[in-house]
Order: C-alpha cells, then structure tokens, then sequence
C-alpha cells in the first residue's frame, strides 16, 4: 500500500521540478512510511511513498524499463500477480524482483490497457511510456484505492492519491464548489464526481485515461461495469456452495503478505465471515481486534469475543469512550473533504489498535452491497412489489396524501412510523431510494441556505446522481437499481473512502476480501430471493454462513458502528453547535442563513426536534471549510 502524486505537462515538455514533486508526496507520506522516491523527465514527473507489503527488498518505485522509456508508480495491491507473472513469463517475459509492482509494468508493456481485466486487486496506476507516447492513469473495479487530478494555470496536470498531494503545489488555487457543499449535505459525503475544490476531479472506479502532449485532457474511459441483467441458475444449496467457494478464494488471496497480517472483527456478520474463513486457511492463530465503548447500548465487544473464540484468534480490544469527539479534527486533516459518517472515529480507532501489532488487516466491507444487507435495500424490494401493482398515478394519489397527512413520529415503534413508507410509495422507485439513502433532506437543505446559496445551486439537486444512476442500470428489477446505485455511488464515496482515509492515516494497509470483484459479479446475477427474503437481507450469504457461524451472529439486528451525536450536541458540544451558526467558517461563505442554523440548533437543544446527524454534518462542514479554506481551528 502506498501513496502516489505525479506532474505531466500537456501541451509543452517543460521541466518538472523535483522539490514540487517531494512536497506534494511528502504530504501524502502517512500513505507510505517505508520509502520515498520520484523520478522526473522531460515535461513528466512521478512521486511514490511506500509501505512495503510485499517484496519488501524489490518492487521499489517509481520503477522502469527500457532505460526509463516506461517507469510505473502504483498504489495498492494485485491478489492474483503469481499467475499473471506465470502467463507473462510464458510469453518470453523475465523478471528480476518477485513483487506486483513489476508484474503490473510488463503486463502493460505487453497489453497496454487491455492489461486492466487481468488483474484483480485495489489499485490506481500511473505509468509514463515513451514508447506509446502517453501517460496513463488507472483505478480498480470498485474504486478501492482513490485517484485525484486537477489543470494548473501552467498546462500541467497534477495528480495524487489524496487531495492534500494536489495542495502542496504551488500553483493549484483553492476556491470552493458549493454543488458539492449541497452534495455533501445531501449524502453525508462527496460522491466521486464531484469535489468540494473547483477543478479538483476523482477518476472513476474501473476507469482508465490516457493523456498525450499536445492533446486536451481526455474524458476518463470506462474498463469495467457491473451487470444485473442476467441470473444464475441452480437451487440455494448449489449457489451456497458456490458462494463459499469464492468468498474462500477472495480470502486466502488476501493473506498474502510479507508482513504481519490480522482483521478486524466486529462481531457482525461480515467481519465474522471474513475472520472464519482465514482461520480455516492459517495454520497460526488469525490476529483480531475489536472496538468497544464505554456506553453498553453502543458496545458490540461480546459477540466479537464469542466469533474470537470459537475460531481460537489471537483477539485484542480496545474500550473508547463513547464521547470520543475529540478525534473530530485528525478526521478532517484525515479526510480533507468534508465527510459526515460519524462511523469513521471507530473505524480511525480499531485502525491504529491493529497498527500496533499488524501491518495489513482484513474487513469485512462490501457485503451488504454486494449482497443486499442493508435495510433501506430490504424495504425498497418490498416497496417495490407494491408499486408494481398500482400505476404511479393512482399511488401518487394515494399514498402521496397519506405521507403529507400522516404525523411524524420518530418516538413510535417502528411500525407506526409510516410516514416515509407513504411517501415513498407515492413517488418513483428511483425518486425514493435517492431519498432513502440520503442524510438532509432538500427541504431541509433549503431552509438553511440564503438566497445566494439557492442561486448558485442553479437547480442542483444531490438526489439527482441516484436517480440518472438507477435509471441507467443495467437491471432487472428495482432492487437492482437500487444495488447498482449504491456500489457506483454509497460504495466509493462513503464506504470505501472511510477505510481508505482512516486506515491510511495510520500506515495500515486494509483489504476487502468480500469486495472481490468474482463475488460482486455473482452477487448481482443472484435471484432476488437469493438475496432478501421478507425483512432479511443477504439472505444466502447467511445460509451459507451457518455451518461456520451461529444464529445469534448471523441474524442479529445489524448495528454497525454507532456513535451518540445527539447526545453530544445536547451536551460536550452544545457549544461547539451554537458556534456554527456564529462566526464560523460555515458563516463567512455567503452560502447559509445563520438565523436557521440557529432555529437548528435551539430546536435540537431544546428537544423540540432532533438534529443531531445535521448539527454533525455541518460541524464536519465548517471544519473541513476552515482546514481547507483558512479561517478554521483545524
């Protein structure tokens, strides 16, 4: 795992200076402790940080070939690099190191971009070919491991694993996007196609560009999609078998490493899944690590204890406070956009406590997307069943009366609160998922921005990117659809972003075995039945699961990690929300009315309404404005 930032002029082959270069990796160097190196030519640059994983005497880079006319920096991980190699080395190819950096240099020196498909692994590429003229950039399936680019004023393009790289040059200009602030509030997150920096640009997951002097700079060119549109066949006991077969395969493929490896474990379904199959393939006892709280109602420690001890791991944990909001400020330099998931402090914490045994750690992420565990999925099929009875019109009719007359009541058992469900069902598939898995409201977003705010949005909505994504699929169903959205937009924005920052942060190299790109393509061809039946998500994962896992972990209430925000902002932080609306970085934008945060804010403080998940997006928001921006405390 490591960190990478380049320089590539387009127009004109000036020099790139070296000391640019340094700073903008050395900026990025918690990505790759263990080394550093950059290598400049005429109009072309390449910086790397190392965090050495395999081969750790060779794969040193940036790497060459050809006396430099090809050279390579990469970022992340190739699972199946052995039997790439072994089809390289039948074609005439020799090698003189044994890592995976090597192997992705002459797989592209031999295919050029059709080198892509061959590899399965997290990881974005930059490599500078002389031969063919070009510089190309290439990121994973899923968007694992991140990619940012940007123009300057002097017709180079920048690049860097992290916008904190894109900063630490001198030329690029900082001036805020507020789509993106509306986005953000919107999901809680930047998606990857936006960016709260003007200019600032993600390249796509499974995308690839090629940049050539003397040529614009290029759209991102798609090498990888997933489909829905076909199904497997065969009963559950075949598809479980099936299954078991390959999340073992994406498993084991994971453990390679030269350093020392363990997982997290969490206690739910996933991370036990992960942490059994590692166990059946180690001789050694597996290293886990949990997380728990000081707060029973938030602590999930003793099913991890109970996972940890039947698979007889090496098990560690760690009791946090569950007011531990003094993490707030690591996370914004962590994360440089603003980014609402209160679940990064925990996911920050059990990164540093595998940190001080392990160098790799194993999750458990990308499950519930691959497979439909979440609820939202789980009730969007069973709202879909309902609207494919009755045409829109009528329920539009129906149930968009019920869901404006229905009373709100957060307080009630859940099987009173219908409210959301009515209005659901009144709308679109699409129109309701996009709310579904949104944070604030655009009601409630309005409310909140000034005049000036509205304008400057010219009728962006957040939603809208849901809505375009699901109607495009390549689906069947509106479960589908919905799926789809999540893993092109929830799963590398929010998701894969959390780990990526956090465990980054502190040197550790963390890895999806369940986001293996083989059990995302069978995960989407599995029947729906297959995969939700009635309230139960990821249904024939936890069938498969049984002959390792007992009932109590694989159907109970999925908690996640949770953490007291409400409570805090009636508490520790009241301060910190009425600061928001006064004075603050989030204030001098011009973009926000103070006079309705501050009804925000007194309304949640007094108990009249409960904005606790607001008050923390915008504190988010007003501490990454200031450590972008200045003005701020961070």
């Amino acid at each position: 795992m490591c960190g990478i930032a380049g320089i590539f002029h387009l127009q004109t082959a000036k020099p790139v200076s070296e000391a640019r270069l340094r700073a903008m990796t050395d900026a990025i160097a918690h990505r790759g402790p263990d080394g550093a190196g950059v290598w400049t030519a005429s109009g072309v640059g390449l910086g790397h940080r190392r965090l050495s994983i395999i081969d750790l005497a060779g794969g040193v880079q940036p790497m060459a070939r050809d006396d430099d006319k090809v050279v390579l920096i990469y970022n992340g991980e190739i699972y199946n690099f052995l039997e790439v190699r072994a089809e390289l080395e039948a074609l005439g190819h020799s090698f003189q190191t044994h890592s995976d950096t090597e192997v992705i240099l002459e797989a592209w020196r031999r295919w050029g971009p059709d080198c892509l498909p061959r590899l399965n692994g997290m990881f974005t590429i930059a490599i500078h070919d002389s031969n063919r003229d070009c510089l190309f950039l290439a990121r994973d399936r899923l968007g694992v491991k991140p990619l940012h680019y940007a123009e300057l004023s002097d017709g180079s393009v920048i690049f860097g694993s992290e916008i904190k790289a894109l900063l630490a040059h001198p030329l690029f200009r900082r001036t805020p996007d507020f789509s993106a602030v509306d986005d953000y509030l919107g999901l809680g997150y930047v998606p990857d196609d936006a960016s709260i920096l003007a200019g600032v640009k993600k390249l796509p997951a499974g995308h690839y560009m090629i940049l050539r002097r003397g040529l614009p700079l290029p759209p991102p060119i798609q090498w990888w999609d997933v489909s829905y549109a076909d199904r497997e066949r065969g009963g559950a006991k075949v598809l479980e078998e099936t299954l078991v077969d390959k999340m073992r395969a994406a498993v084991t493929s994971r453990m390679m490493a030269d350093v020392p490896l363990g997982a997290f474990l969490s206690g739910g379904v996933d991370s036990s899944a992960v942490v059994a199959l590692m166990a059946e393939a180690s001789r050694d006892a597996v290293k886990t690590c949990s997380i728990g709280f000081d707060h029973p109602e938030y602590d999930e420690t003793h099913y991890a204890a109970l996972v940890a001890e039947r698979f007889a791991t090496d098990h560690r944990t760690r009791i946090v406070a569950a007011d531990d909001y003094g993490l707030v400020d690591t996370l914004v330099r962590a994360f440089d956009e603003p980014f609402a998931d209160a679940s990064a402090l925990p996911t920050y914490r059990v990164s540093e406590l595998a940190r001080e045994t392990v160098t790799v750690a194993l999750s458990g992420d990308g499950a519930d997307e691959a497979f439909a565990g979440y609820r939202r999925l789980t009730f969007h099929n069973a709202e879909e069943r309902i609207r494919g009875l009755l045409p829109l019109t009528v329920r539009s009719g129906i149930f968009g009366t019920l869901g404006r007359i229905y009373p709100k009541m957060d307080w009630a058992p859940q099987i009173f609160r219908a409210k959301a469900t009515f209005a659901a069902l009144g709308r679109s598939g699409e129109e309701a998922y996009a709310d579904a898995v949104g944070v604030t409201p655009r009601s409630l977003r309005h409310r909140l921005y000034s005049d000036r705010g509205r304008r400057e949005l010219q009728g962006h909505r957040a939603e809208d990117r849901y809505i375009k994504t699901m109607q495009n699929a390549p689906a069947r169903c509106g479960l589908d659809r919905a799926q789809y959205a999540d893993m092109k937009i929830w799963l590398p924005g929010d998701i894969l972003t959390k780990v990526d920052r956090t465990s980054m942060a502190v040197s550790l190299e963390a890895r999806e075995p369940l986001l293996d790109y083989h059990l995302i393509e069978f995960g989407a061809r599995l029947p729906v039945s297959m995969r939700v039946r009635g309230s139960t998500g990821k249904w024939l994962m936890k069938q498969a699961m049984r002959r390792y896992l007992p009932d109590e972990i694989l159907f109970r209430r999925k908690m996640g990690f949770v953490t007291p925000i409400s409570a805090w902002f009636r508490g520790p932080l009241a301060g910190e929300a009425r600061r928001i609306a006064q004075g603050s970085a989030l204030a001098e934008t011009g973009w926000f009315d103070p006079v309705a945060i501050a009804k925000i804010v007194a309304d949640h403080q007094s108990g009249l309404a409960e904005h606790g998940r607001l008050l923390w997006q915008l504190m988010m928001l007003d501490r990454s404005l200031g450590h972008l921006f200045g003005g701020g405390r961070t």
